[in-house]
């Protein structure tokens, strides 16, 4: 009696690939059929659509380079901030401090979706240089990321709770994380996040205050040591 219900199933399945097979290859052939039926004219007009889509992709990458995007990069002090996220319509700032271990490890990571993601400018700022800027803000764990969007900040990312609470997080949940604010373009599943795997005896941070310039920061990191 199983085995007659697992034919069934199985003969269910194998009817429904052949029925998805078989509407992908009719698509296929329409598409090709209409190419088919495209005389010279409309070929060439087809061609020459394609070539000025090229070309302003080209031209829109070539203006995000002009305007510091493709690197991760230190901006000088609070004071550049502004015009930074004023040129670009989607900024990642992240806050930083040289003695806190995660600012580094959040530094690798941004390097590479800098790289990858020309659309979003990826910038650096020292928090000892920038007391007004973090009050402004309210930035008080570090590390944290400021998304700014058209000129606006939109969300925060604080510390490492979002990305798996770990540090050996990958790329890939950062990548992910950004893609739910919508700050870069992102192909993947924002339903479904990278998995993280957890290693045996990893251990969870303390949170230690820091005073910078008289101000109270938390620090994120499990150790302050360079």
């Amino acid at each position: 009696m199983a085995s007659q219900s697992m034919e069934v199933v199985a003969k269910a399945l194998e009817q429904q690939m052949l029925q998805s097979a078989r509407i992908v290859e009719e698509k296929l052939d329409g598409e090709l059929e209409k190419l088919e039926r495209m005389d010279e004219d409309e070929l060439e007009r087809l061609k020459e659509r394609r070539l000025e889509a090229l070309k302003k992709a080209q031209k829109q990458k070539q203006e995000w380079i002009s305007k510091g995007h493709g690197e991760y990069r230190e901006i000088p002090s609070e004071r550049d901030f502004f015009p930074e996220v004023k040129d670009s319509k989607s900024v990642v700032c992240h806050f930083y401090r040289d003695s806190t271990f995660r600012c580094k490890i959040l530094d690798k990571h941004l390097a590479v979706l800098a790289k990858k993601h020309l659309e979003t400018k990826f910038i650096k700022l020292n928090v000892e240089k920038a007391p007004f800027l973090t009050e402004r803000l309210k930035i008080k764990v570090i590390p944290t990321l400021a998304l700014v969007k058209d000129g606006k900040t939109k969300d925060y990312i604080v510390g490492f709770t979002d990305l798996g609470n770990i540090d050996e997080f990958p790329t890939e949940m950062l990548e992910w994380r950004l893609g739910c604010s919508d700050i870069i373009n992102y192909s993947g599943n924002l339903l479904e996040p990278p998995t993280v795997r957890q290693k045996s005896g990893s251990k969870f941070t303390k949170v230690e205050k820091k005073t910078i310039r008289g101000k109270g920061y938390d620090s994120d990191s499990e150790s302050d040591e360079d």
